[in-house]
């Protein structure tokens, strides 16, 4: 019984950490734009090719 005492409380916080961290990623804008970041693997920049070729 004294494991389950010590463990509970364990799992219990790394369970709300993890939900706080979920939160601040939702407040501070991580999940806005799912597709730009899925589309902007198949654009061409010129430009930053350009730049590394001299």
């Amino acid at each position: 019984m004294s494991p389950l005492l010590f463990l509970i409380p364990i799992a219990l916080t790394l369970g709300a950490l993890g939900v706080v961290a979920f939160l601040w990623t939702l407040r501070s804008g991580q999940y806005d734009d799912l597709d730009g970041a899925a589309e902007r693997i198949f654009l061409d920049d010129d430009r930053l090719e350009a730049s590394h070729d001299r």
